[in-house]
């Protein structure tokens, strides 16, 4: 059968944009949406299963198809509206570029997912991911506007202030692709801030967190208030990052009620090695095939985290002091993260797969991204958007 379909492949879009993974399933690589489009167009009408993918920089390209969609030729910037802060990107623009792209104006994506910056928009969206700069609201607060293809290949959209479904930019943030092809994304931007510094503490991980609640009492807003375990911090002790960003002055007057707050001895990080401390936190979870998230809140972070060690292990945890939400990279089996599925459940905690080999994935599906957004459960979205079952998501039927 893979012979049929690169010939198909390639007459819609030419040898250049045709190839074939490691084991041998047809890679088509479109390099506009309306070709995009004619692919899943196809592949509807021939009943041919189909892999969405990025730059494969997160999530492993392991989930069986008989063809495999690429958004890495999707990778222009549309448009950029610095008045009304808004740009426009298809799928497979990287965070890298975007962050350039929005620099040249004075803008900024306040968005630090795990991961490394060759991340796409699409992949970010798919997976409503986030990461310490998750005090600014992550991708679902900055998501504007979005195009999507549907299984069958036609075109659904939402542009910011536009016609189109309301409703979409919900749907699709937090699918891992089961509401169909990103095409692209309307992302709010911000001022670059005047001022951007980072402090550290380290000590005992309880100590923390009740310093996390104290900074949100004494009215400290940092843009980052992360809590990372030893191993995610590569130190002997827990750590707790925080991040002020904004006008000069007001940043100062931040970091001096932060010191005030606590009784914990901050380190400022130099600023020519503030970049590289976040970047390094952003690639930790790379080293383990597994990362999920919990919705928890900060006054039952520590509760949770207790959970997480008793059941997973104490190794590699990021956490927002001050936000909430807690993220945990390792390995476990199936029956394992069912477990503890289900002990986060009981308390009312939504826990959601990021990433993780395909059977890991498809035993245990990726429910818990729609309960943390009130979106409609996975069978109301593929019936919206896919009934004929054309796009591989882990979990469905």
């Amino acid at each position: 059968m893979s012979a049929s379909v690169f010939r198909r492949l390639q007459h819609i879009l030419g040898d250049h944009a045709v190839g074939a993974d490691a084991a041998g399933v047809p890679r088509a690589y479109p390099d506009a949406g309306d070709r995009a489009a004619q692919v899943l167009a196809l592949a509807h009408a021939e009943g041919w299963r189909v892999r969405l993918e990025g730059q494969a920089s997160w999530m492993l390209p392991d989930a069986p198809a008989d063809l495999a969609l690429s958004t890495r030729g999707l990778d222009r910037i549309l448009a950029l509206d610095p008045e009304h802060g808004l740009v426009r990107a298809e799928a497979g623009v990287t965070l890298e570029n975007l962050r350039r792209a929005a620099g040249d104006h004075g803008l900024w994506l306040p968005l630090d997912p795990p991961g490394r910056p060759e991340r796409t928009v699409g992949s970010l969206t798919a997976t409503a991911t986030t990461g310490p700069l998750r005090e600014s609201g992550g991708v679902r607060e900055l998501l504007a506007g979005v195009a999507l293809l549907a299984g069958d290949g036609r075109l659904v959209s939402a542009p910011a202030g536009g016609d189109g479904p309301r409703e979409l930019p919900r749907l699709v943030s937090g699918s891992f692709g089961a509401a169909g092809l990103i095409a692209w994304v309307e992302l709010r931007l911000r001022p670059v801030p005047r001022s951007d510094r980072t402090f550290l503490a380290r000590g005992g991980r309880d100590r923390l967190t009740e310093a996390g609640r104290s900074l949100a009492e004494h009215a400290v807003a940092p843009a980052a208030a992360e809590l990372l375990s030893p191993a995610w911090a590569a130190v002997a002790d827990w750590t707790l990052a925080v991040r002020l960003l904004g006008e000069v002055d007001a940043v100062q007057a931040q970091g001096a009620r932060l010191r005030a707050a606590t009784e914990l001895d901050w380190e400022e990080v130099p600023a020519a090695r503030c970049g590289p401390f976040w970047a390094t936190v952003a690639r930790a979870p790379l080293a383990e095939p597994i990362t999920l998230r919990l919705g928890v809140l900060p006054d039952g972070l520590d509760e949770t985290l207790d959970l997480v060690a008793d059941q997973l292990n104490e190794g590699l945890v990021s956490a927002g002091a001050v936000a909430g939400g807690l993220r945990w990279a390792g390995e476990a089996t199936a029956e394992r993260l069912r477990a503890v599925r289900a002990r986060a459940v009981s308390r009312e905690l939504p826990l959601t797969l990021e990433r993780g080999p395909w059977e890991l994935r498809q035993a245990l599906g990726h429910a818990g991204a729609y309960r943390e957004g009130g979106a409609p459960p996975l069978a109301r979205i593929r019936d919206e958007f896919d009934a004929g079952g054309t796009i591989v998501v882990a979990g469905a039927s």
